[in-house]
Protein backbone atom coordinates (compact mmCIF):
# COMPACT_ATOMS: atom_id res chain seq x y z
CA UNK A 1 0.00 0.00 0.00
CA UNK A 2 1.05 3.18 -0.93
CA UNK A 3 1.84 5.71 1.99
CA UNK A 4 0.02 9.30 1.47
CA UNK A 5 1.85 11.72 3.68
CA UNK A 6 -0.86 14.65 4.53
CA UNK A 7 -0.08 17.87 5.91
CA UNK A 8 -2.92 20.40 7.70
CA UNK A 9 -3.23 23.23 6.34
CA UNK A 10 -5.72 25.37 8.26
CA UNK A 11 -6.33 29.86 7.84
CA UNK A 12 -8.42 32.53 9.55
CA UNK A 13 -8.52 36.00 7.81
CA UNK A 14 -8.82 37.75 11.38
CA UNK A 15 -6.56 37.74 14.49
CA UNK A 16 -9.95 37.80 16.11
CA UNK A 17 -10.09 35.04 18.79
CA UNK A 18 -6.89 33.41 18.36
CA UNK A 19 -5.32 34.20 21.77
CA UNK A 20 -8.32 32.12 22.86
CA UNK A 21 -6.68 28.50 23.97
CA UNK A 22 -8.64 26.85 21.90
CA UNK A 23 -9.47 28.53 18.49
CA UNK A 24 -10.71 28.38 14.90
CA UNK A 25 -7.33 27.13 13.81
CA UNK A 26 -7.26 24.70 16.25
CA UNK A 27 -10.78 23.26 15.26
CA UNK A 28 -9.91 23.20 11.63
CA UNK A 29 -6.93 21.35 12.80
CA UNK A 30 -8.71 19.03 14.78
CA UNK A 31 -11.31 17.69 11.97
CA UNK A 32 -8.42 17.85 9.36
CA UNK A 33 -6.71 15.15 11.80
CA UNK A 34 -9.83 12.71 12.38
CA UNK A 35 -10.43 12.49 8.56
CA UNK A 36 -7.03 11.61 8.13
CA UNK A 37 -7.49 9.19 10.52
CA UNK A 38 -9.98 7.70 8.93
CA UNK A 39 -8.27 7.00 6.19
CA UNK A 40 -5.66 5.32 7.58
CA UNK A 41 -6.68 1.93 5.70
CA UNK A 42 -5.93 3.64 2.19
CA UNK A 43 -2.02 4.53 3.34
CA UNK A 44 -2.67 8.08 4.67
CA UNK A 45 -0.52 9.16 7.23
CA UNK A 46 -0.34 12.78 9.30
CA UNK A 47 2.73 15.02 8.85
CA UNK A 48 3.97 16.44 12.27
CA UNK A 49 4.65 19.69 10.61
CA UNK A 50 1.56 22.48 11.52
CA UNK A 51 0.72 24.92 8.61
CA UNK A 52 -0.96 27.51 10.58
CA UNK A 53 -1.67 31.10 9.14
CA UNK A 54 -3.92 33.25 11.80
CA UNK A 55 -5.15 36.78 10.52
CA UNK A 56 -3.92 36.78 7.17
CA UNK A 57 -6.57 37.13 4.17
CA UNK A 58 -7.11 34.12 1.27
CA UNK A 59 -7.19 36.76 -1.58
CA UNK A 60 -3.64 36.68 -1.68
CA UNK A 61 -0.74 33.76 -2.02
CA UNK A 62 1.57 36.06 0.45
CA UNK A 63 1.30 33.86 3.42
CA UNK A 64 4.01 32.40 5.28
CA UNK A 65 2.76 28.86 6.54
CA UNK A 66 1.14 28.78 3.16
CA UNK A 67 4.61 29.33 1.17
CA UNK A 68 6.58 27.04 3.60
CA UNK A 69 3.97 24.38 2.97
CA UNK A 70 4.40 25.08 -1.48
CA UNK A 71 8.22 25.00 -0.47
CA UNK A 72 7.68 21.64 0.72
CA UNK A 73 5.44 20.35 -1.68
CA UNK A 74 7.99 21.39 -4.15
CA UNK A 75 10.61 19.49 -2.54
CA UNK A 76 8.81 16.07 -2.29
CA UNK A 77 8.07 15.76 1.36
CA UNK A 78 4.03 16.11 0.72
CA UNK A 79 1.71 14.29 -1.02
CA UNK A 80 -1.63 15.60 0.13
CA UNK A 81 -3.22 18.89 1.57
CA UNK A 82 -5.70 18.38 3.82
CA UNK A 83 -7.64 21.32 4.31
CA UNK A 84 -11.32 21.92 6.01
CA UNK A 85 -13.07 24.17 3.34
CA UNK A 86 -11.67 25.01 0.01
CA UNK A 87 -11.72 28.57 0.75
CA UNK A 88 -9.10 27.73 3.70
CA UNK A 89 -6.67 27.15 0.93
CA UNK A 90 -7.41 30.33 -1.09
CA UNK A 91 -10.39 32.93 -2.66
CA UNK A 92 -8.89 33.51 -5.76
CA UNK A 93 -9.33 31.56 -8.70
CA UNK A 94 -6.01 32.52 -10.14
CA UNK A 95 -3.95 31.86 -7.38
CA UNK A 96 -6.22 28.01 -6.98
CA UNK A 97 -5.01 27.89 -10.57
CA UNK A 98 -1.17 28.19 -9.59
CA UNK A 99 -1.58 25.94 -6.56
CA UNK A 100 -2.73 23.12 -8.52
CA UNK A 101 -0.67 22.98 -11.24
CA UNK A 102 2.11 23.29 -8.76
CA UNK A 103 0.86 19.81 -7.43
CA UNK A 104 0.32 18.12 -10.53
CA UNK A 105 4.14 18.99 -11.53
CA UNK A 106 4.73 17.79 -8.12
CA UNK A 107 2.52 14.81 -8.17
CA UNK A 108 0.38 15.89 -5.17
CA UNK A 109 -2.79 16.33 -4.53
CA UNK A 110 -5.79 18.14 -1.72
CA UNK A 111 -8.87 17.52 -0.14
CA UNK A 112 -11.21 18.80 1.27
CA UNK A 113 -13.27 16.97 4.45
CA UNK A 114 -16.37 19.13 4.30
CA UNK A 115 -16.51 19.62 0.32
CA UNK A 116 -16.55 16.22 -0.76
CA UNK A 117 -15.96 15.94 -4.78
CA UNK A 118 -13.95 14.69 -7.33
CA UNK A 119 -11.42 16.55 -9.05
CA UNK A 120 -11.01 13.93 -11.42
CA UNK A 121 -13.96 13.91 -13.23
CA UNK A 122 -15.15 17.45 -14.78
CA UNK A 123 -18.06 17.19 -13.36
CA UNK A 124 -15.88 17.61 -9.81
CA UNK A 125 -13.82 20.16 -11.26
CA UNK A 126 -16.87 22.20 -12.56
CA UNK A 127 -17.95 21.89 -8.96
CA UNK A 128 -14.60 23.00 -7.33
CA UNK A 129 -14.51 26.17 -10.08
CA UNK A 130 -18.28 27.39 -8.54
CA UNK A 131 -17.21 26.99 -4.79
CA UNK A 132 -13.86 29.32 -5.79
CA UNK A 133 -16.02 31.67 -7.71
CA UNK A 134 -18.49 32.47 -4.66
CA UNK A 135 -15.76 32.29 -2.43
CA UNK A 136 -14.16 34.94 -4.75
CA UNK A 137 -17.51 36.76 -4.78
CA UNK A 138 -17.92 36.97 -0.88
CA UNK A 139 -14.04 38.05 -0.79
CA UNK A 140 -14.96 41.28 -2.77
CA UNK A 141 -18.30 41.77 -1.57
CA UNK A 142 -16.39 42.35 1.67
CA UNK A 143 -14.04 44.35 -0.03
CA UNK A 144 -16.61 47.40 -1.28
CA UNK A 145 -18.36 47.01 2.27
CA UNK A 146 -15.53 47.56 4.30
CA UNK A 147 -14.28 50.58 1.69
CA UNK A 148 -18.10 51.56 2.04
CA UNK A 149 -17.26 51.91 5.50
CA UNK A 150 -14.60 53.10 5.48
CA UNK A 151 -15.60 56.25 2.98
CA UNK A 152 -18.47 57.11 5.21
CA UNK A 153 -16.90 57.03 8.72
CA UNK A 154 -14.14 59.50 6.43
CA UNK A 155 -17.36 61.72 5.97
CA UNK A 156 -18.09 61.98 9.35
CA UNK A 157 -14.59 63.16 10.38
CA UNK A 158 -13.55 60.09 12.43
CA UNK A 159 -10.03 58.81 12.17
CA UNK A 160 -9.93 55.20 10.46
CA UNK A 161 -6.47 53.94 11.29
CA UNK A 162 -3.47 53.34 10.20
CA UNK A 163 -0.04 54.57 10.61
CA UNK A 164 -0.20 57.61 13.50
CA UNK A 165 1.31 60.66 11.88
CA UNK A 166 3.49 63.06 13.87
CA UNK A 167 2.11 65.10 15.76
CA UNK A 168 -0.82 63.28 17.18
CA UNK A 169 -1.32 59.82 18.96
CA UNK A 170 -4.24 57.83 18.45
CA UNK A 171 -7.42 57.67 20.39
CA UNK A 172 -10.32 55.33 19.38
CA UNK A 173 -11.48 56.64 15.97
CA UNK A 174 -9.95 59.88 16.74
CA UNK A 175 -6.93 61.85 17.60
CA UNK A 176 -5.31 63.91 20.17
CA UNK A 177 -2.28 66.14 19.94
CA UNK A 178 0.76 65.15 21.12
CA UNK A 179 2.61 67.99 21.91
CA UNK A 180 6.07 67.33 21.35
CA UNK A 181 5.75 66.47 18.35
CA UNK A 182 3.17 69.19 17.02
CA UNK A 183 6.03 71.55 17.89
CA UNK A 184 8.03 70.05 15.09
CA UNK A 185 4.90 70.03 13.03
CA UNK A 186 4.49 73.94 13.35
CA UNK A 187 8.42 74.60 13.16
CA UNK A 188 8.30 73.26 9.84
CA UNK A 189 5.14 75.00 8.48
CA UNK A 190 7.54 78.01 10.16
CA UNK A 191 10.28 77.62 7.82
CA UNK A 192 8.45 76.96 4.68
CA UNK A 193 6.95 80.64 5.12
CA UNK A 194 9.89 81.76 5.71
CA UNK A 195 12.37 80.19 3.28
CA UNK A 196 9.57 79.23 0.82
CA UNK A 197 11.39 75.95 -0.49
CA UNK A 198 11.47 72.57 1.19
CA UNK A 199 15.17 72.64 0.28
CA UNK A 200 15.89 74.86 2.89
CA UNK A 201 13.22 73.41 4.87
CA UNK A 202 15.04 70.28 5.58
CA UNK A 203 18.46 71.74 6.18
CA UNK A 204 16.99 74.43 8.91
CA UNK A 205 15.05 71.69 10.38
CA UNK A 206 18.53 69.22 9.92
CA UNK A 207 20.26 71.98 11.73
CA UNK A 208 17.65 72.71 14.87
CA UNK A 209 17.73 69.27 15.08
CA UNK A 210 14.31 68.40 14.32
CA UNK A 211 13.73 64.68 13.43
CA UNK A 212 10.71 62.09 12.91
CA UNK A 213 9.05 59.85 15.17
CA UNK A 214 10.88 56.80 15.85
CA UNK A 215 8.87 53.81 16.08
CA UNK A 216 9.06 49.85 17.13
CA UNK A 217 7.32 47.22 15.00
CA UNK A 218 6.07 44.81 16.47
CA UNK A 219 8.94 42.48 14.88
CA UNK A 220 11.15 44.59 17.44
CA UNK A 221 12.85 47.18 14.19
CA UNK A 222 13.22 50.39 15.23
CA UNK A 223 12.49 52.80 12.05
CA UNK A 224 12.74 57.00 12.22
CA UNK A 225 14.14 59.17 14.47
CA UNK A 226 16.28 60.53 11.59
CA UNK A 227 16.22 63.95 9.37
CA UNK A 228 13.35 64.86 7.36
CA UNK A 229 13.66 64.41 3.83
CA UNK A 230 11.93 65.99 0.90
CA UNK A 231 9.49 63.88 0.28
CA UNK A 232 8.30 63.71 4.16
CA UNK A 233 8.47 67.14 4.54
CA UNK A 234 5.96 68.03 1.51
CA UNK A 235 4.03 65.50 3.15
CA UNK A 236 3.61 67.20 6.25
CA UNK A 237 2.91 70.53 4.64
CA UNK A 238 -0.01 69.07 2.19
CA UNK A 239 -1.44 67.03 5.08
CA UNK A 240 -4.91 68.42 5.72
CA UNK A 241 -5.47 66.16 8.70
CA UNK A 242 -2.96 68.93 10.80
CA UNK A 243 -6.00 71.83 9.49
CA UNK A 244 -8.70 69.29 11.64
CA UNK A 245 -9.36 67.80 8.20
CA UNK A 246 -9.80 63.97 6.79
CA UNK A 247 -8.76 63.13 3.57
CA UNK A 248 -10.74 60.21 1.37
CA UNK A 249 -9.57 60.25 -1.98
CA UNK A 250 -9.96 63.92 -3.63
CA UNK A 251 -12.27 64.76 -1.06
CA UNK A 252 -11.67 66.72 2.14
CA UNK A 253 -13.88 66.48 5.33
CA UNK A 254 -14.20 68.84 8.63
CA UNK A 255 -12.12 65.99 11.23
CA UNK A 256 -13.55 65.56 14.82
CA UNK A 257 -9.99 65.71 15.92
CA UNK A 258 -7.90 69.10 16.87
CA UNK A 259 -5.66 70.86 14.14
CA UNK A 260 -2.07 71.08 15.04
CA UNK A 261 -2.18 74.29 12.51
CA UNK A 262 -4.89 76.55 12.14
CA UNK A 263 -6.95 76.25 8.75
CA UNK A 264 -6.17 79.77 7.45
CA UNK A 265 -2.45 78.63 7.96
CA UNK A 266 -2.60 75.52 6.45
CA UNK A 267 -4.24 77.25 3.05
CA UNK A 268 -2.02 79.95 2.75
CA UNK A 269 1.09 77.37 2.64
CA UNK A 270 -0.78 75.02 -0.22
CA UNK A 271 -1.43 78.57 -1.95
CA UNK A 272 2.45 79.06 -1.81
CA UNK A 273 3.17 75.14 -2.99
CA UNK A 274 0.95 75.62 -5.68
CA UNK A 275 2.71 78.92 -6.50
CA UNK A 276 6.37 77.43 -6.33
CA UNK A 277 5.01 74.32 -8.32
CA UNK A 278 3.94 76.37 -11.09
CA UNK A 279 7.08 78.66 -11.28
CA UNK A 280 8.74 75.13 -11.41
CA UNK A 281 7.10 73.87 -14.33
CA UNK A 282 7.02 77.24 -16.37
CA UNK A 283 10.99 77.00 -15.66
CA UNK A 284 11.74 74.14 -16.72
CA UNK A 285 9.21 74.44 -19.49
CA UNK A 286 11.49 78.22 -20.41
CA UNK A 287 7.99 79.53 -20.98
CA UNK A 288 7.02 77.57 -24.34
CA UNK A 289 3.47 77.16 -24.76
CA UNK A 290 3.04 73.29 -24.88
CA UNK A 291 6.75 72.30 -23.50
CA UNK A 292 6.72 69.00 -22.08
CA UNK A 293 8.37 68.69 -18.37
CA UNK A 294 10.89 65.25 -18.53
CA UNK A 295 9.34 63.15 -15.66
CA UNK A 296 12.78 61.40 -14.78
CA UNK A 297 14.87 64.26 -15.10
CA UNK A 298 17.82 64.04 -12.64
CA UNK A 299 16.70 60.52 -11.54
CA UNK A 300 18.25 58.16 -14.28
CA UNK A 301 22.08 56.61 -14.02
CA UNK A 302 23.42 54.41 -16.44
CA UNK A 303 26.08 51.35 -15.59
CA UNK A 304 28.96 53.98 -15.26
CA UNK A 305 27.35 56.21 -12.82
CA UNK A 306 26.95 58.82 -15.47
CA UNK A 307 23.71 60.34 -15.02
CA UNK A 308 21.52 60.99 -18.14
CA UNK A 309 20.15 64.58 -18.93
CA UNK A 310 16.87 65.47 -20.70
CA UNK A 311 17.51 67.16 -24.02
CA UNK A 312 15.30 67.47 -27.39
CA UNK A 313 15.78 68.06 -31.16
CA UNK A 314 13.63 68.81 -33.80
CA UNK A 315 12.47 67.03 -37.06
CA UNK A 316 11.81 69.04 -40.69
CA UNK A 317 8.60 70.00 -39.72
CA UNK A 318 8.96 71.46 -36.38
CA UNK A 319 7.98 68.93 -34.23
CA UNK A 320 10.16 68.17 -31.04
CA UNK A 321 11.87 64.91 -30.08
CA UNK A 322 12.51 64.54 -26.59
CA UNK A 323 15.42 62.21 -25.21
CA UNK A 324 17.09 61.34 -22.15
CA UNK A 325 20.90 61.66 -23.13
CA UNK A 326 24.47 60.30 -20.96
CA UNK A 327 25.94 63.36 -19.96
CA UNK A 328 29.45 62.23 -21.40
CA UNK A 329 27.46 62.70 -25.10
CA UNK A 330 26.53 65.99 -24.74
CA UNK A 331 29.71 67.04 -23.21
CA UNK A 332 31.85 65.21 -25.97
CA UNK A 333 29.94 65.67 -28.71
CA UNK A 334 31.23 64.91 -32.15
CA UNK A 335 34.16 62.50 -30.78
CA UNK A 336 34.52 59.03 -31.45
CA UNK A 337 34.93 56.37 -29.10
CA UNK A 338 32.22 57.71 -27.10
CA UNK A 339 29.71 55.59 -26.18
CA UNK A 340 26.45 56.29 -24.12
CA UNK A 341 22.36 56.24 -23.76
CA UNK A 342 20.24 58.24 -26.24
CA UNK A 343 16.48 57.12 -24.87
CA UNK A 344 13.99 58.26 -26.30
CA UNK A 345 11.55 60.14 -23.27
CA UNK A 346 8.45 59.26 -23.79
CA UNK A 347 8.87 55.16 -24.44
CA UNK A 348 11.11 55.50 -21.62
CA UNK A 349 8.56 56.92 -19.29
CA UNK A 350 5.61 55.42 -20.57
CA UNK A 351 8.21 51.88 -19.66
CA UNK A 352 8.93 53.34 -16.25
CA UNK A 353 5.39 53.67 -15.24
CA UNK A 354 4.15 50.82 -16.39
CA UNK A 355 6.82 48.93 -14.20
CA UNK A 356 5.82 50.47 -11.45
CA UNK A 357 2.38 50.03 -11.74
CA UNK A 358 3.03 46.10 -11.51
CA UNK A 359 5.05 46.71 -8.47
CA UNK A 360 1.95 48.43 -7.09
CA UNK A 361 -0.41 45.59 -7.83
CA UNK A 362 1.87 42.83 -6.70
CA UNK A 363 -0.13 40.62 -4.31
CA UNK A 364 0.69 41.14 -0.24
CA UNK A 365 2.18 44.35 -1.48
CA UNK A 366 0.41 46.46 1.24
CA UNK A 367 0.91 43.76 3.88
CA UNK A 368 4.69 44.28 3.52
CA UNK A 369 4.60 48.08 3.30
CA UNK A 370 2.26 48.22 6.23
CA UNK A 371 3.64 45.53 8.64
CA UNK A 372 1.51 46.78 11.85
CA UNK A 373 -2.15 47.95 9.65
CA UNK A 374 -5.14 45.87 10.41
CA UNK A 375 -6.87 43.73 7.82
CA UNK A 376 -9.36 46.73 6.93
CA UNK A 377 -6.92 49.44 6.05
CA UNK A 378 -4.63 46.98 4.16
CA UNK A 379 -7.64 46.20 2.21
CA UNK A 380 -8.12 50.31 1.26
CA UNK A 381 -4.99 50.64 0.72
CA UNK A 382 -5.12 48.04 -2.08
CA UNK A 383 -7.79 49.18 -3.78
CA UNK A 384 -5.56 52.91 -3.69
CA UNK A 385 -2.74 51.18 -5.06
CA UNK A 386 -4.68 49.65 -8.10
CA UNK A 387 -6.22 52.90 -9.01
CA UNK A 388 -3.28 54.74 -9.59
CA UNK A 389 -2.45 54.33 -13.48
CA UNK A 390 -1.45 58.19 -14.67
CA UNK A 391 1.99 58.27 -15.95
CA UNK A 392 2.71 61.88 -14.26
CA UNK A 393 1.41 60.08 -10.83
CA UNK A 394 3.87 57.15 -11.29
CA UNK A 395 6.46 58.16 -12.39
CA UNK A 396 6.60 60.95 -9.22
CA UNK A 397 7.21 57.82 -6.87
CA UNK A 398 10.17 57.20 -8.76
CA UNK A 399 13.37 57.86 -6.44
CA UNK A 400 16.49 56.54 -8.84
CA UNK A 401 16.65 54.35 -12.08
CA UNK A 402 19.75 52.46 -12.93
CA UNK A 403 20.10 51.30 -16.28
CA UNK A 404 22.35 48.56 -18.19
CA UNK A 405 22.33 46.57 -21.25
CA UNK A 406 19.23 44.94 -20.84
CA UNK A 407 17.73 45.50 -17.44
CA UNK A 408 16.76 48.90 -15.89
CA UNK A 409 16.57 48.85 -11.70
CA UNK A 410 13.66 51.41 -10.38
CA UNK A 411 14.00 52.63 -6.47
CA UNK A 412 10.45 53.84 -5.57
CA UNK A 413 10.49 56.93 -3.40
CA UNK A 414 8.38 56.12 -0.25
CA UNK A 415 7.53 59.30 1.20
CA UNK A 416 5.98 60.09 -2.36
CA UNK A 417 3.90 56.81 -1.96
CA UNK A 418 2.95 57.66 1.47
CA UNK A 419 1.61 61.34 -0.16
CA UNK A 420 -0.30 59.21 -2.65
CA UNK A 421 -2.02 56.86 -0.34
CA UNK A 422 -3.10 59.36 2.54
CA UNK A 423 -0.54 57.89 5.18
CA UNK A 424 2.45 58.85 7.33
CA UNK A 425 5.44 58.50 5.45
CA UNK A 426 7.84 55.52 6.46
CA UNK A 427 6.64 52.57 4.20
CA UNK A 428 9.71 51.05 2.09
CA UNK A 429 8.52 50.06 -2.04
CA UNK A 430 11.09 47.52 -2.66
CA UNK A 431 13.62 47.96 -5.86
CA UNK A 432 12.66 46.24 -8.96
CA UNK A 433 14.60 45.10 -11.58
CA UNK A 434 13.19 43.69 -14.57
CA UNK A 435 14.13 43.10 -18.16
CA UNK A 436 14.20 45.61 -20.68
CA UNK A 437 14.46 46.39 -24.32
CA UNK A 438 16.88 49.28 -23.78
CA UNK A 439 20.33 49.40 -26.17
CA UNK A 440 23.49 51.17 -25.88
CA UNK A 441 24.18 53.63 -28.40
CA UNK A 442 27.47 55.49 -29.44
CA UNK A 443 28.34 59.36 -30.60
CA UNK A 444 24.74 60.04 -29.16
CA UNK A 445 23.53 58.25 -31.66
CA UNK A 446 21.47 54.57 -32.23
CA UNK A 447 23.95 52.06 -33.28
Amino acid sequence: MKRLRCAIYTRKSSEEGLEQEFNSLDAQREACAAYVASQKNEGWVLLADEYDDGGLSGGTMDRPALQRLMADIDAGRVDQIVVYKIDRLTRSLADFAKIVERLDAAGASFVSVTQSFNTATSMGRLTLNMLLSFAQFEREVTEERIRDKIAASKKKGLWMGGQVPLGYNAEGRTLRIREDEAATVRAIYRLYQKLGTIRDVGAAAEAQGLRSRKRTLSSGRVTGGIAFDHGHIHHILTNPLYAGRIRHRNEIYKGKHPAIIEPEEWEAVQRLLSERANRSRLGRGRGRPGAKVSLLARKIFDETGDRLRPTHSKTRNGKRLRYYVSRRLTRKSGKRDVSGWRLPAPQLESAVAELVRQKLNESGLPARLLPEADAALLRDVSSRLSTIRNTEALAALVDRIDIAPGAITIVARASGLAELLELDAGALLCPRRCPSPLRACGSGTER
